[in-house]
């Protein structure tokens, strides 16, 4: 009984989950990193290294498949965006530019689309090992 009156929330609850789980990935590999780094020429780059978008991507690439093999896409896909969307909206709030709003955006574009391709792939892998081949 208590299974079938949970059944319903098991989305909502994988969605919560993956946006948890990208949060914190942002929060470990970006959002310590504030400071911009500034070249002899005088040009001015960052605040992240390739090493560590690098890193949140790679971290954040077994959830999401593990989530899409188990037919959860609306986690993998939705979840997934939106903590990397608010994690990316929170870390540039202190932007005085008004720049960080197309980056949100772009990061919301951006994970939306990766992590649908990455799902697909995912949920197409064979769910029964024993069968191939045989």
């Amino acid at each position: 009984m208590r299974r079938r009156l949970l059944k319903p929330l098991l989305p909502l609850l994988w969605v919560l989950v993956l946006a948890g789980t990208s949060a914190a990935a942002w929060a470990a590999r970006l959002g310590w990193d504030q400071e911009y780094d500034e070249h002899p020429d005088g040009t001015v780059s960052g605040p992240y290294q390739a090493w560590q978008v690098i890193g949140l991507v790679l971290t954040l690439l077994a959830p999401v498949c593990w989530a899409a093999y188990r037919r959860h896409f609306a986690g993998a896909v939705l979840g997934t965006t939106l903590g990397l969307t608010v994690a990316a909206g929170y870390d540039w709030s202190d932007d005085s530019t008004g720049q960080s709003g197309v980056g949100v955006v772009l990061i919301m574009m951006g994970g939306l689309a990766a992590t649908a391709v990455v799902s697909a792939v995912a949920a197409s892998m064979p769910r029964d090992v024993q069968r191939i081949g045989g």
